[in-house]
């Protein structure tokens, strides 16, 4: 290791060192608050982006617990309503979509993406 490198490495433990102490002698009542919100189950960490759909199927659309048309149906949302994506994958095709959201509104269910429009960007892959 060259001199150079050793007195830049010693330059920059200082210079943190002396950050430290000067945040430590800012009573706590001059510190801004910050309050972070974490995502359930996923402490320290930002919620994901909210995504929102709205179901376009005529007759109302069956959600499952699965990405499947033949998994448990979990509930059913009437044609219009508007609904929380959490994210999209694959699963069986409808329609020749294979695409499907993970609805989080109540209760965590599949829907169909080729039965739900979306409402501003697409969402995200879970």
């Amino acid at each position: 290791m060259s001199l150079r490198s050793t007195a830049l490495r010693v330059g920059i433990s200082v210079s943190l060192g002396a950050l430290c102490v000067a945040g430590a002698a800012v009573p706590s009542s001059a510190q801004p608050q910050t309050t972070l919100r974490a995502a359930p189950g996923d402490p320290g960490t930002n919620p994901p982006p909210s995504y929102t759909g709205r179901i376009s199927a005529r007759n109302g659309l069956i959600l499952r617990d699965s990405p499947t048309r033949g998994s448990r149906i979990v509930r059913t949302e009437p044609y219009g309503a508007i609904v929380h994506i959490f994210c999209k994958t694959r699963g069986e095709n409808v329609q020749g979509n294979d695409r499907w959201y993970q609805l989080t509104d109540g209760t965590w269910a599949w829907g169909a993406a080729y039965y739900i429009d979306n409402i501003g960007p697409a969402p995200r892959w879970c």
